[in-house]
């Protein structure tokens, strides 16, 4: 009898294996018949049962089994309060830093590190400049920096030339910690992470800089003051 209850088991969970695969595969064709310029990265069950999730770069669909609807929102768990889409964003968004990698970043160390953050910027904006220009005050709170360019005018402006040059100087951090201050800098080129940087900051569907990244993958757009990011990091670190 428990042999019998074993093989019906077995057998329920790959059915259940199949139909979920056909269900991913029916999804992926169907979106790349209806649009094939969208890359899926990965097609999943989600935490609804018939509504499956959708990886796409560094963003979250959900679609129903057959791929015939989608829609783009936030998955919550109404009991715990937590979102569930968020989590999984953060994950994601950790990922793809992971992959891009800190040879591909300007880091601001500090001497005693507690945390890092990753930074979107723009050298010509100026919250972006208030932030750096108190860059000292964040690493002596212990808190690591890691700038990521995001020129907001777009490739070929003057911004993202500013960009290149700084990536291309001798010394980055002392050049774009000048070229915040809007003093002159060298116009170089060279082989350059700038345009990876932009891709990122789309797939990230950054809006405006600066844009903090937590060690958590958490999003806080805009200035923050040392203090104040010190106390949301330490909030962050927390058990729930």
């Amino acid at each position: 009898m428990k042999k019998l209850l074993k093989i019906a088991a077995l057998s329920v969970t790959a059915l259940t294996l199949a139909v979920a695969h056909a269900d991913e595969t029916a999804i992926k064709q169907m979106l790349a018949k209806s649009m094939p310029d969208v890359r899926v990265d990965s097609v999943r069950p989600s935490d609804i049962k018939g509504i499956y999730e959708v990886m796409v770069g560094a963003n979250i669909l959900y679609a129903t089994e057959d791929g015939k609807y989608i829609f783009q929102g936030r998955l919550i768990d109404v009991e715990s309060r937590a979102d569930l889409t968020e989590q999984k964003l953060g994950a994601v968004r950790l990922a793809a830093l992971d992959k891009l990698g800190e040879a591909k970043m300007i880091i601001f160390k500090a001497k005693i590190p507690k945390y890092t953050v990753t930074i979107f910027t723009d050298i010509d904006c100026a919250y972006c400049r208030k932030l750096h220009s108190e860059i000292d005050s964040y690493m002596a709170q212990g808190i690591t920096i890691r700038y990521v360019f995001f020129p907001r005018a777009g490739k070929g402006s003057e911004s993202y030339n500013k960009a290149v040059s700084v990536w291309c100087a001798k010394d980055r951090n002392a050049a774009l910690t000048a070229a915040k201050k809007d003093q002159s800098i060298d116009n170089k080129s060279c082989e350059n992470p700038v345009d990876e940087h932009m891709q990122l900051a789309a797939d990230f569907d950054v809006k405006g800089t600066p844009m903090i990244i937590t060690e958590k993958g958490n999003v806080y757009p805009g200035y923050l003051p040392a203090k104040e990011l010190v106390q949301a990091l330490e909030i962050e670190k927390k058990p729930r």
